[in-house]
């Protein structure tokens, strides 16, 4: 089993919920709705799930083994600190550009007043 392609669909900055990511295994099985989540200790991969008639949520796809969950959560959470780490690049990059722009505003001459019109 290879993840062919990774999307992360949404990021989130509030509450324990992460990212929202869609995986793609061997070019032939797309997985959607699984979420990133912030743990007590760590982030975590959760699996898409719905509730049952009990309440209790049930992963509707899910890794058989260890070494696969292992796998699918290392590359995942992989992929959510890449984009994090370049999303926080770019409002880095946003914010500089945006205090040297206020600078660079009062560096250009002004034009010069028009002549006043003879009476």
């Amino acid at each position: 089993m290879e993840i062919t392609d990774l999307k992360i669909r949404k990021m989130m900055t509030d509450g324990r919920l992460r990212a929202i990511v869609s995986i793609t295994l061997d070019q032939m099985l797309a997985v959607h709705d699984i979420k990133v989540v912030q743990g007590e200790t760590r982030l975590f991969v959760a699996m898409p799930s719905r509730k049952d008639e009990g309440g209790i949520f049930r992963d509707i796809v899910h890794p058989i083994s260890a070494q696969a969950r292992q796998y699918l959560e290392n590359q995942i959470l992989e992929a959510y600190q890449e984009q994090l780490a370049l999303m926080q690049a770019e409002a880095e990059a946003a914010a500089t550009e945006y205090s040297a722009a206020p600078a660079a505003a009062e560096a250009v001459p002004a034009e010069p007043a028009a002549p006043a019109a003879a009476l």
